[in-house]
């Protein structure tokens, strides 16, 4: 969910919003060419501008996760908890920095021109707001140089976008944290209601990603917010807000920020790869303390998917303004 609201600039005071949209933040390479990148074999501290690492080969299937760590100017990709890339990148420069937070790829387009910079080609782009946010090929002088996009090499571009689908998540941090596996028993299902549960494992164990999820209408991504904030859970599938519903949260201490990737079925319940953002380290465990009301519960099981995404969030779901169609928690 996103709205159109204010610009990120440098020196901005940093803060955190739910489903707000950076308007005017470009999408091109602007300036500069395409750099085609090299592969390599070295610690990932060592890659130059251009080089990147590519092993899919360590975790050959499952949901694919993204983390941007602005620090490094490093792209960390994992599939199914399990780091299979990481490249270099370069990211907003000063006045156009990239926004941090949580987003979905919205849209692929493998041969994208830019719209807003002269016809500029941004090949395997994976747009992540419909204001112009997207991860692409493009220049790479070493440091933070775009117009708040994540450019990348231009042959790991390449392999980033036959893995990646409609709804693959993208944390865009000051750091990046890497995944924690964890196994629980519901998390959103009602734990009550044992039939019920059995049944969404039963549901959850015949549905299989396609390798690209483009059929959204047959394949609908679900993501699913909880706030601390408005004690309610809100449902999306694509880009849509579908579902909603009460939140009963044990205790009062914030929830954090957290995002988990659903892995699959596990022994003992669902398995999760967890990832903490904006200021949130993984290790807090705030699924315990969650409890859907029984209505929403119930409705729950038929949107479970490998892929799906489950993010908490100390901020309200619904800000003055936004749009209906991005998905975006920015901070």
């Amino acid at each position: 969910m996103a709205a159109n609201g204010p610009k990120r600039h440098a020196g901005m005071t940093r803060r955190t919003m739910l489903g707000v949209a950076v308007a005017g933040v470009g999408l091109t390479l602007f300036g500069g060419s395409h750099v085609r990148g090299q592969q390599v074999f070295k610690d990932v501290s060592a890659l130059a501008p251009g080089e990147f690492t590519w092993h899919p080969n360590r975790q050959p299937a499952g949901p694919v996760s993204v983390i941007v760590s602005l620090d490094e100017q490093r792209v960390h990709v994992y599939r199914n908890g399990v780091r299979i890339a990481v490249s270099t990148c370069s990211t907003g420069r000063p006045g156009h920095g990239t926004p941090t937070g949580v987003f979905v790829v919205l849209q692929k387009d493998k041969n994208h021109r830019s719209s807003t910079y002269n016809n500029a080609p941004m090949p395997n782009m994976n747009r992540l707001t419909w204001d112009g946010i997207a991860l692409h090929a493009g220049n790479l002088p070493g440091y933070p140089a775009s117009h708040g996009c994540v450019r990348l090499p231009l042959d790991f571009s390449a392999k980033l976008f036959t893995v990646t689908h409609l709804g693959t998540p993208v944390i865009i941090a000051d750091s990046a944290h890497a995944p924690a596996e964890i196994v629980h028993p519901g998390l959103i299902l009602p734990m009550a209601a044992e039939a019920g549960f059995e049944a969404a494992l039963d549901g959850l164990a015949a549905k299989k990603r396609p390798e690209d999820w483009g059929l959204s209408d047959a394949y609908p991504i679900t993501s699913i917010v909880a706030s601390g904030f408005d004690r309610r859970m809100l449902v999306l599938e694509n880009d849509r807000e579908v579902d909603g519903g009460a939140l009963t949260i044990d205790g009062d201490q914030p929830l954090g920020e957290h995002l988990f990737v659903l892995q699959g079925q596990a022994e003992g319940g669902l398995s999760w790869s967890q990832m903490g953002y904006g200021d949130t380290a993984p290790g807090a465990q705030p699924l315990t303390r969650l409890h859907p009301d029984a209505d929403l519960a119930s409705r729950l099981g038929p949107y479970l998917h490998p892929g799906m995404i489950f993010v908490t969030t100390d901020l309200p779901l619904h800000p003055d303004q936004r749009s209906g169609r991005d998905f975006v928690i920015l901070s």
